[in-house]
């Protein structure tokens, strides 16, 4: 009974129990909503944003942050129409794409562990920095002609399904990172370095190594982002997921990952994702403005910093009682023995 109360406080239980109770709200306000089309249709559009949650987590556990990550999307989106303009073959404009993001990762993650900046001052400039290079290769044109294989398989689905094609390809991937975060030494060391980084280099771990790694494959995530929303869209733009930053982050700390870090874990992410997929979608089926939208991803992101740490104090709180009620029941014992 008390591991089942146990499991009933966690943060995670609490986020899917929001999933589904938003479910029901998406159920009530539009009869549109639980309709396979609109459900194949929400999970598309969380595409990109639960692709970069995915190593976002990873970073932040590791007490860093990359906000840069929706602008290398956009750059690496130009990149692969760029490359793809020029005529040259389109695996290639797609490896690219991938190399882009990672170059930008690495450029990060030397600012941070080699420099000693820290990631939100650094990533908060190459967030524009990005975003300007996106702007620079391509102007304000669009490059849209793609094959249509390829666009296929950014908007398609699974052939008798509506399950988007870029979902299967994130659950292939989240599969991957729980594995990596929850039973590798790898895993264990990014917990190790998020909750004291000191410790952790002196018991031996390659801390500013790890934390370079994390930023490359967070560049190279949203070089992957960029394929799927470049061929989900079949555009190039340099404004491509503008403001995708605000979600993601939004999703990792709703999630019950810990901005201080040290904390957290890929499935309360991936559940947070979809609650604030569905809570977008169902108000935009009620014709919600995109400013609205914006409100509920904002108020989200102060619930994800707020709700955890509630959570935490009433915990505490709890076991205070707990252990206090235990020495009460003691002494009483003690006193009532011959």
């Amino acid at each position: 009974m008390a591991d089942a109360l146990t499991a009933l406080r966690r943060w995670e239980v609490a986020i899917w129990v929001l999933v589904a109770a938003a479910l029901a709200f998406g159920s009530y306000v539009s009869p549109a909503f639980l309709t396979a089309d609109n459900l194949g249709n929400l999970t598309a559009n969380l595409s990109e944003i639960a692709l970069m949650a995915l190593t976002s987590t990873m970073v932040i556990i590791a007490g860093e942050i990359d906000l840069s990550i929706a602008s290398a999307l956009g750059m690496c989106s130009c990149t692969l129409g760029l490359l793809w303009s020029y005529g040259l073959p389109m695996p290639l404009c797609m490896l690219a794409a991938v190399a882009t993001g990672a170059l930008a990762g690495a450029g990060n993650g030397l600012l941070v562990t080699w420099v000693g900046l820290p990631s939100l001052a650094v990533t908060i400039g190459t967030l524009a920095l990005d975003r300007g290079l996106a702007f620079g290769l391509l102007g304000d044109r669009a490059v849209a002609d793609f094959p249509t294989f390829y666009t296929n398989l950014g908007f398609g689905a699974m052939p008798g399904t509506t399950i988007p094609n870029p979902m299967v390809l994130f659950a292939v991937l989240a599969a991957l990172a729980i594995v990596v975060l929850h039973a590798t030494p790898f895993g264990r060391a990014l917990y190790a370095i998020g909750a004291n980084p000191l410790a952790a280099r002196f018991s031996g771990l390659p801390v500013a190594r790890y934390k370079f790694l994390l930023f490359v494959l967070s560049g190279a995530m949203s070089g992957l982002a960029a394929i799927v929303y470049t061929f989900r869209f079949s555009s190039a733009r340099g404004d491509n997921a503008l403001g995708f930053e605000l979600p993601v982050i939004a999703a990792v700390l709703l999630g019950g990952v810990s901005i201080f870090g040290g904390k957290g874990s890929v499935i309360g992410v991936i559940a947070a994702v979809f609650l604030i997929g569905e809570l977008q979608n169902a108000l935009a089926l009620v014709d919600v403005s995109n400013d609205i939208l914006t409100v509920v991803t904002g108020s989200a992101l102060i619930a994800s910093v707020l709700g955890p740490n509630l959570a935490m104090r009433a915990e505490s709180r709890l076991n205070r009682y707990r252990r206090a009620a235990e020495a009460g029941e003691e002494q009483r014992q003690r006193e009532n023995e011959p």
